[in-house]
């Protein structure tokens, strides 16, 4: 990789690089409205790349992947594609990404340059930070806030763990569907 442009990443440096995990934990919305626990296995792909220049505002990042597969499955339940950001200027990271489900998220937050973890987070409404779903999720499974912690362990592991948290029509409490996930670096 090129360790110029690496060097331009900030806290997620550390990330660049193809990660493998197998002990996902996801509890999710069952078909019944309810609640469905899973375990999985995922592969994400980090790809660099930079500048990219808004005026003054110069950004570099993650290109990303996402596939997540039922432990002992053949055919994926997740998938998602996106950027992860640094703004070194303004110390903010964020993460840009879409579902196949008719969902996308911008999620940031102020980070130190050389962090081993960080929070990052989004609001439904918000002009900065926010979250736009399609007409049948924004009626019957409204997502109102995402949080995101990542924890960099060493060069070759880190782990997140992401609180999607859906208003589900006729229920009153929050739904908070977690994905949990350590991963491995293989290349």
């Amino acid at each position: 990789m090129d360790e110029k442009l690496i060097a331009k990443l900030g806290p997620l440096a550390r990330l660049a690089g193809i990660w493998e995990g197998d002990k996902g934990e996801d509890s999710a919305p069952a078909k019944d409205r309810g609640v469905e626990q899973n375990k999985f296995r995922e592969r994400i792909t980090f790809d660099p790349f930079g500048p990219v220049n808004n005026h003054e505002q110069e950004l570099y990042g993650l290109r990303y992947s996402t596939t997540a597969w039922p432990l002992g499955a053949e055919s994926p339940f997740h998938e998602e594609l996106g950027y992860w950001l640094w703004d070194a200027t303004e110390r903010q990271v964020m993460r840009c990404f879409i579902v196949p489900r008719g969902v996308n998220v911008l999620a940031g937050g102020t980070v130190d340059e050389n962090a081993d973890s960080f929070e990052l987070s989004a609001k439904v409404g918000s002009d900065t930070y926010g979250i736009c779903s399609n007409i049948f999720l924004d009626r019957e499974f409204k997502t109102v806030n995402y949080l995101l912690k990542v924890t960099i362990h060493s060069e070759n592991s880190f782990s997140y763990e992401e609180d999607t948290q859906i208003q589900i029509k006729s229920k009153p409490d929050l739904f908070h569907h977690i994905d949990k996930n350590t991963l491995t670096k293989i290349s």
